[in-house]
């Protein structure tokens, strides 16, 4: 008789996986000749271009948190349009010595500038800019962003403003 061996389990270790908001604006602007710019970050250390966005806090809406993460890392202050769209995609990370897997969901709104200057951007932000949307979308390192981007373009021409 064959005796059967114990079965060893190759199966990893499970993942822990967490769901995780934020919220953040394309934040636009009309220029003297009626054109928009919108604001974008540079956000350490990565360097890379993005629009300002960050975790929705307990308690807080994405709404909110989308013009306070503008405010915090463009340095400007914005009235809230409009959801323009909800993207959403997995990452992972490393949580005390621990591999988590995100499901994030990020919340984009169109916001119009009110006051302020890109200058005055908190620690995080290595630069912040006003460009047009044709460089903006050139330079947002993200695929999802410049979608983002361009369909804030459609709203806004939808408005009466130009492209």
């Amino acid at each position: 008789m064959v005796k059967k061996q114990a079965s060893q389990s190759t199966a990893k270790a499970k993942i822990e996986t967490r769901d995780q908001i934020s919220s953040g604006g394309v934040a636009f602007r009309l220029q003297q000749d009626a054109n928009p710019e919108i604001a974008i970050v540079s956000v350490k250390p990565s360097l890379r271009w993005q629009l300002p966005k960050g975790i929705v806090e307990p308690g807080e809406s994405p709404d909110v948190t989308a013009v306070r993460e503008v405010r915090e890392e463009a340095g400007i202050e914005t009235d809230l349009l409009s959801l323009i769209e909800t993207i959403e995609y997995w990452y992972r990370s490393v949580k005390y010595g621990k591999p988590i897997r995100y499901h994030k969901y990020v919340h984009f709104y169109l916001l119009s500038y009110r006051d302020g200057d890109v200058s005055d951007h908190d620690h995080e932000v290595e630069e912040a800019r006003w460009v047009g949307l044709n460089d903006a979308i050139k330079m947002l390192a993200f695929k999802s962003e410049r979608e983002v981007v361009e369909k804030a373009r459609e709203m806004i021409i939808a408005m009466g403003r130009r492209d």
